[in-house]
């Protein structure tokens, strides 16, 4: 028999002035998991995400987060069991990078020796370690997305949702971001991540949900859902997806229509 689900959402939908932005989706999470969302623009996938991090409400259907509706927690409450990322996460305030790290520790009672081995753990697993004095408006992009991952991890939630987190990041921070990302949910996180890079996904998520219009166009592993004809159909561009040389992943390379 198959746990209860962390999160779960039933024919949720959300519309704005009658436009329906996410469409009948049903969805549970499970613990230790990565969930992709990913698709074209306007897909859905950040709408999606707000839903379920109770930023916005479902305008029917329900979301719950382990077993209660997500609108009824305490906002001090929620901020002990799921930690976001918005896709600006730009902070334009002059505190510096170690000070917007210690507020993913504001929800929890206060533990002086705890809070600064967690606070320094979480700023050498997003690399901003040597940044810490550094005021967050003289950050690069980079920097700024690092330092904002870096609270998420010193938030310690059991439900950790990412939008777009890779997205002004290197080559080698996306990398490595998303092996944080992995190391989470191998002590039983569940991470749903916003992604734009479809070999990324392939590369690090356990699941992939694809959206097109508000609605489910495939949920399952990278294998299953990454297949050519789905993402000729889902995003109009036409593709080769072929064996990665090194990684037992399909690995996905645009080509001529």
């Amino acid at each position: 028999m198959n746990a209860a689900p962390l999160l779960a959402l039933r024919q949720a939908c959300f519309a704005v002035n009658g436009q329906m932005l996410v469409d009948s989706v049903s969805l549970d999470f499970q613990p230790g998991t990565l969930t992709a969302l990913v698709g074209p623009n306007g897909a859905g996938k950040s709408t999606l995400l707000s839903l379920i991090a109770a930023d916005n409400a479902p305008t029917s259907g329900s979301v719950t987060l382990q077993g209660r509706p997500i609108g009824g927690w305490r906002v001090r409450d929620l901020a002990r069991v799921r930690a976001v990322l918005p896709q600006d996460h730009a902070v334009r305030f002059a505190f510096s990078v170690r000070e917007v790290v210690v507020m993913g520790r504001l929800p929890h009672p206060p533990d002086p020796a705890r809070d600064e081995a967690i606070v320094n753990a979480a700023l050498a697993d997003a690399d901003v370690s040597r940044l810490a004095h550094r005021e967050v408006p003289s950050l690069s992009g980079g920097e700024a997305a690092r330092t904002g991952f870096a609270r998420v991890l010193a938030q310690q939630t059991p439900l950790v949702l990412l939008d777009e987190p890779t997205a002004a990041l290197d080559l080698k921070h996306q990398e490595a971001l998303m092996r944080s990302v992995q190391a989470l949910t191998r002590s039983g996180t569940c991470v749903i991540a916003v992604l734009h890079d479809l070999n990324l996904a392939a590369a690090y998520a356990d699941r992939i949900v694809m959206l097109g219009g508000g609605r489910v166009a495939g949920d399952g592993t990278p294998r299953e859902v990454l297949t050519r004809e789905r993402i000729e159909q889902i995003y109009g561009q036409t593709v080769t997806v072929i064996e990665h040389p090194t990684r037992p992943i399909p690995l996905i390379v645009t080509t001529d229509p």
